[in-house]
């Protein structure tokens, strides 16, 4: 099972892979303007690199609420995802 901390380093390697300094980011940065300050794009390839990566899928509407997460609450949202068994169609 993957943990919170693998989680949030990928997802502080992903940032880091699109330019952002994140020397000063831990887990209580907020992804959106009062922290981290993504914009939408790079909030949604944020969500993009961890979909792919942890094969994780984020609705549109849920992508567009990112930014007003922290990093550690962004990650326990992937893990959540991550420990829900599949969901029948």
């Amino acid at each position: 099972m993957t943990s919170h901390d693998e989680i949030k380093a990928f997802a502080l390697q992903a940032l880091a892979e699109m330019n952002y300094d994140t020397a000063d980011f831990d887990g209580e940065t907020q992804l959106g303007p009062a922290g981290a300050d993504l914009e939408s794009l790079a909030l949604a390839e944020l969500g993009v690199r961890v979909e792919e990566r942890f094969a994780v899928r984020f609705s549109d509407d849920e992508l567009d609420e990112l930014a007003a997460l922290t990093i550690d609450e962004f990650c326990a949202a992937v893990a959540t995802r991550l420990a829900a068994p599949a969901a029948s169609a």
